[in-house]
């Protein structure tokens, strides 16, 4: 058992090993060079340094996703003449992505994009702080790093024992896109909110190395959401509130036009009880002209 342990850990050593060589360098570099930051700091200043370079792909996202929303009501249109024909349906929502030049995925890029990221810094830390896997023990690579924390986590490479950075990185996955909360669709809020405490789960047992890493990104995050969603193509004019990108579950489109039909109905109504007034008036006008010709006899 431990020999398909060392197997599949050698495995995808070496298929991040690219990224984790880089990463490490950049984490070396904060750690020696110039400025002598202890390797927490470095951390933080590493996963700073990602987050900028990838900034220019979260506003593509941002933008990305603005555009989804803002085509909503030509999508609800299509799925309305076309509910008893799936693919057409689907045909019809393509040709209006391409003609708007809307990738449906485009939102997904930076997340992406940042999951090599983090596998490489999780590898980056292990190879710090050595790692046990399938029986097997490999020294660390910088001993300094087993002391390299601060206040009450001081080995980054392993776990906090009092875990306080997984709450604190579930509550900083929390905030972040609470400043968004009113650009995101209502029905994927819950989503959003319930995310952090699933990913905290999982996450759990982790180095402490790599919750610094996590928690300075949502820092990062929060900002950046700030400045986007308040300064930025995410900000939306008052008064607007966001709307589902997706059908109602069960709904074909005629949900959405129940309320026109109401307002025919209503029109319907008004329309007969104008008719029936004029009809009364033009009687009593009829009796009157009678009247007078008897008297006038």
């Amino acid at each position: 058992m431990s020999n398909v342990f060392n197997a599949i850990a050698d495995f995808f050593s070496k298929l991040f090993d690219p990224i984790v060589n880089v990463l490490g360098q950049v984490l070396l570099y904060f750690h020696e060079g110039p400025l002598g930051a202890p390797w927490w700091l470095s951390i933080a200043l590493l996963t700073i340094v990602l987050r900028v370079i990838l900034f220019p792909l979260t506003i593509k996202q941002v933008k990305n996703m603005r555009a989804m929303q803002d085509l909503k009501p030509e999508m609800e249109r299509i799925r309305a003449q076309y509910s008893n024909n799936r693919q057409k349906q689907q045909e019809e929502i393509m040709k209006l992505y391409q003609e708007r030049k809307v990738n449906p995925l485009g939102g997904c890029l930076p997340i992406l994009v940042q999951m090599p990221v983090f596998i490489g810094i999780f590898y980056v830390i292990r190879q710090f702080g050595g790692y046990t896997v399938g029986g097997r023990t490999v020294p660390p690579t910088e001993p300094s790093f087993h002391d390299g924390g601060i206040m009450w986590f001081q080995n980054l490479s392993a776990p906090d024992a009092l875990h306080i950075l997984p709450i604190v990185s579930a509550l900083t996955m929390l905030a972040a896109p609470e400043i968004t909360a009113q650009n995101i669709d209502p029905q994927q809020r819950w989503l959003m909110r319930l995310l952090p405490i699933g990913l905290t789960l999982s996450l759990f047992n982790f180095p402490a190395g790599l919750f610094v890493y996590w928690i300075t990104s949502n820092l990062v995050t929060l900002v950046q959401n700030y400045v986007i969603y308040h300064h930025g193509p995410g900000r939306r004019p008052p008064g607007w509130e966001p709307q589902s990108l997706f059908p109602k579950l069960g709904g074909s489109g005629d949900g959405d036009r129940a309320p026109d039909n109401g307002r025919q109905t209503g029109s319907g109504s008004g329309s007969q009880g104008q008719q029936a007034t004029a009809n009364g008036d033009a009687a009593a006008k009829s009796a009157k002209r009678r009247r007078r010709k008897k008297k006038k006899k």
